[in-house]
């Protein structure tokens, strides 16, 4: 089995389509103008697929759309239905903001896509607007509508919580969640990137999140099925659905991080925070062969030793004062989540 220096194998590959979006969220990509990749530095869905044939051949089994907003790339049903053909992939799934979700999700779902997360902080249309800076609440609403309609399951919320600016919405985004049959996943405000002017007052912790739960509903924690999912999940006491945390911030889980990231421009990134990618493009386009490519990428894997969120946890703890610019990273548009 391929693995890095730390033992982690490579199971998990996050592909984005593109790094444009319709959205310019305020803790994502909040720049109204953007150095965005021309159409010609785009992997083709051929390309994509060629090199996730690869990846599933080392070991990948699961499979994560992403952009930027993927729906904004054209046909994503096509890269969909080949991704699905693919021998030895056990998990299809697509983050998505949901904006464009109501008039794709039908044919993303005949395509072979089982299942969505879908981006929503704040169940205020204002504040929508405000997090957001383009994009409206009823089309998100709409769209999940339509996945829902279709068979898309499961269906889960994505929730960044960010102290000052939705923090009040915890308990509502889980009333949500519980009344319409979708689990949520509340997201610890992350330096992913570098636009969003991240700083640590401003994150919400796993225990304040779960806090503001189990005083209104009481969780227990679920049977984690797969320890290298980033999520740890519960459920509410009385049966009303899952809940799930994401803290890479206060409860890192780097040890057992066993996702890639494949860029819209073909760039292989080994972690979320990472300043830079391993060009796949270029070899693919100058006529490299399958073997060469498979060496590479798992030449780039065993050389692993990411674990970005494990050392700014413990910065602070060894006296060491935290300053996220001074580790420049790839922004989010760019990498997905």
């Amino acid at each position: 089995m391929l693995a890095d220096v730390l033992a982690r194998p490579l199971k998990d590959l996050r592909i984005s389509v593109t790094d444009r979006c319709n959205f310019r969220c305020t803790y994502c990509m909040p720049f109204n103008e953007y150095p965005w990749m021309e159409r010609n530095e785009l992997l083709t869905y051929e390309e994509i697929l060629r090199l996730v044939g690869m990846f599933v051949r080392l070991g990948v089994e699961k499979i994560r759309i992403t952009g930027g907003e993927p729906l904004v790339r054209k046909r994503l049903d096509v890269l969909v239905s080949g991704l699905a053909s693919l021998e030895g992939i056990r998990d299809l799934s697509l983050t998505t903001n949901g904006a464009l979700l109501a008039k794709q999700a039908e044919a993303l779902h005949e395509a072979g896509l089982k299942r969505i997360n879908v981006s929503l902080d704040t169940l205020d249309p204002e504040k929508f607007k405000r997090i957001s800076q383009r994009g409206e609440l009823a089309s998100v609403l709409e769209g999940l509508r339509a996945a829902q309609s279709c068979g898309l399951y499961p269906i889960k919320i994505n929730a960044v919580i960010e102290r000052g600016v939705n923090d009040d919405e915890i308990v509502p985004l889980a009333e949500f969640a519980r009344a319409r049959g979708f689990a949520i996943r509340y997201i610890e405000y992350m330096d992913a990137g570098n636009a969003n002017h991240w700083r640590l007052e401003k994150v919400v912790t796993k225990r304040e999140i779960l806090a503001a739960l189990s005083a209104r509903f009481g969780l227990r924690e679920a049977r984690r099925a797969d320890s290298s999912t980033p999520a740890v999940s519960y459920e509410f006491a009385d049966g009303g659905g899952e809940v799930g945390v994401i803290a890479s911030v206060t409860e890192p889980f780097c040890r057992d991080c066993d996702r890639a990231r494949l860029t819209s421009d073909g760039r292989l990134v080994t972690c979320l925070f990472s300043a830079k990618g391993h060009d796949l493009k270029s070899l693919l386009r100058s006529g490299a062969r399958d073997s060469e490519l498979s060496e590479l990428i798992a030449r780039l894997w065993g050389q692993r030793s990411d674990r970005y969120s494990e050392e700014r946890f413990v910065s602070p703890q060894r006296g060491v004062g935290y300053e996220p610019s001074r580790a420049p990273k790839l922004e989010m548009i760019v990498l997905g989540g």
